[in-house]
């Protein structure tokens, strides 16, 4: 008998499912236009929460351009629903003291992806609002072309 009859059928479904076990909740990525971000331009999205037990991961994403002319970038993050209004300012490190870019390059463009909440428990359910502005004192910042963020679940 012909056991890869049997085999491909079984790696197509295990792959399908691979593909579903997405742990995130939300996962945006926005083109900042003519890669000018201004403060006025922040990053939003709204998450419901439904499960207070579960720990979830907060992720920025960025990419930026070879334009781009600092080492270091600042945003703050705002979490604000049920109560809860957090704010936080992060400084995260783009460029060795060299000069080399640290994010994954290609061409002229260079993608990072900084958790802001690791290990973070929602201590009510419902609906969340994040956003995320460009904390710089430039504006516009040159140079940055997408911006995101991904909420995702931790695997236990």
């Amino acid at each position: 008998m012909n056991n890869t009859k049997f085999i491909l059928p079984l790696l197509i479904g295990l792959l399908f499912l691979a593909g579903c076990s997405n742990t995130n909740i939300v996962d945006t990525n926005v083109n900042v236009p003519d890669n000018n971000w201004t403060y006025a331009k922040s990053i939003k999205t709204t998450v419901e929460i439904k499960d207070t037990i579960q720990s979830y991961t907060l992720y920025f994403k960025l990419r930026h351009t070879t334009d781009y002319r600092y080492a270091n970038l600042y945003v703050v993050m705002r979490l604000k629903g049920n109560g809860l209004n957090k704010s936080t300012r992060y400084q995260f490190k783009l460029a060795r003291n060299d000069g080399e870019w640290l994010g994954k390059g290609s061409g002229n463009l260079y993608t990072y992806n900084f958790p802001l909440l690791t290990n973070y428990h929602f201590v009510k359910s419902g609906k969340y609002d994040i956003e995320i502005e460009q904390n710089m004192r430039d504006n516009p910042l040159i140079g940055i072309s997408d911006i995101g963020i991904t909420l995702a679940k931790e695997q236990d």
